[in-house]
């Protein structure tokens, strides 16, 4: 059948996750830093998520889809909540809907940590830890992308928030690593133009992504493919993901 359904721009898609939490359908997810409908049917087709949306990816187009599944999406959001182990809310499509989340981006939401304090009492002093910093500046807006020491460098690229939420960031990750840092969030522009200068113009041995768990972080990620891909070529990549309460969540 034709009928409207939201269509998402994935060049326009910042991975803030805004829309996610707009939807009460569960009809959209984040896949790697990109928002996504999962399913037709998932969708009413009403927009719920357009207006929580900063950049205007996403729209309503009329095409042919199936038709919008209510016990669908009930048994979705019961699997969901199944998952998670969290009661998700009652979905009402064609009743009132609730007012959408206007918290923010998930990766905004505030809340606290708790912490236990180690029991063990150490015999003397930790000795005083060093910076494993290599060079200065470290932002990726300020960095030169012909200084020298990135010819033959093992290159982290790290968002900001890692640095305070994983404990050991210096010795586990800067160790004899040129570390460049920004936030795909608050910071202007697109990363991956610079970049592509800087793995195109050196002698990158290496690039490590250290990111947060949270959606928005994904666009660091997607800079660097981007970068990867448009350098020209065969840099060894990886990505470290590390949770709000300072674990890694995959390695």
């Amino acid at each position: 059948m034709k009928r409207n359904i939201i269509k998402i721009d994935e060049e326009k898609c910042n991975g803030c996750g805004l829309c996610v939490n707009a939807c009460h359908e569960g009809a959209l997810v984040m896949e790697n830093g990109k928002a996504k409908l999962i399913s037709d049917s998932y969708c009413d087709g009403l927009g719920n998520c357009l207006p929580e949306c900063p950049t205007n990816a996403i729209t309503i187009e009329e095409r042919e889809a199936d038709a919008f599944d209510e016990e669908l999406v009930k048994e979705h959001m019961e699997k969901k909540a199944s998952e998670s182990g969290r009661p998700q809310p009652a979905v009402h499509a064609h009743t009132a809907p609730q007012p959408p989340f206007h918290g923010g981006c998930p990766g905004s939401r505030a809340m606290a940590i708790k912490r236990s304090p180690s029991e063990a009492v150490p015999a003397s002093p930790a000795p005083q830890l060093t910076s494993e910093l290599m060079q200065w500046p470290c932002q990726i807006k300020l960095v030169p992308v012909n200084a020298p020491y990135f010819d033959n460098c093992d290159l982290l690229i790290a968002a900001d928030c890692t640095a305070f939420a994983y404990a050991n960031f210096h010795k586990d990750f800067m160790k004899n690593r040129i570390t460049i840092i920004g936030c795909p969030k608050l910071d202007e522009g697109d990363y991956s133009e610079k970049l592509t200068a800087i793995l195109a113009n050196n002698n990158i041995n290496s690039v490590k992504i250290l990111r947060m768990e949270v959606p928005c972080c994904g666009g660091i990620v997607n800079a660097v493919k981007t970068a990867l891909i448009q350098s020209g070529k065969m840099i060894p990549w990886s990505i470290v993901v590390v949770g709000t309460d300072g674990e890694i969540r995959q390695n």
